[in-house]
């Protein structure tokens, strides 16, 4: 992904904004029927798949430095990354119980 830590959480950030958008859109038409075998399989392909997004995004650019030998350069940046969402995630958990 990119060595700024705050362009790596910008992205998760954007990256789950898109997803809740896409599975709101989606399936409002299918609120008032019941749930069929393919909800739970969709709930597991779009786990599975953001995972695989979020572990790119936060993993492979300190997994690289590390074995290019910068350890230390390697920790710092998903440190920065992981505290960067979390204030990101504190933001938003805020608004949630401000009502907003």
């Amino acid at each position: 992904m990119s060595k700024n830590p705050v362009i790596n959480a910008l992205s998760a950030s954007a990256y789950i904004v898109i997803v809740v958008s896409i599975m709101t859109f989606v399936t409002r038409p299918l609120q008032n029927q019941p749930d069929t075998f393919f909800a739970p399989v969709t709930v597991l392909f779009v786990l599975t798949l953001s995972v695989a997004v979020m572990a790119y995004l936060f993993f492979y650019q300190p997994i690289m430095l590390f074995i290019d030998g910068k350890k230390k350069e390697a920790v710092n940046l998903f440190i920065k990354t992981v505290g960067i969402f979390a204030v990101f995630t504190a933001i938003v958990l805020v608004l949630l119980f401000s009502g907003r």
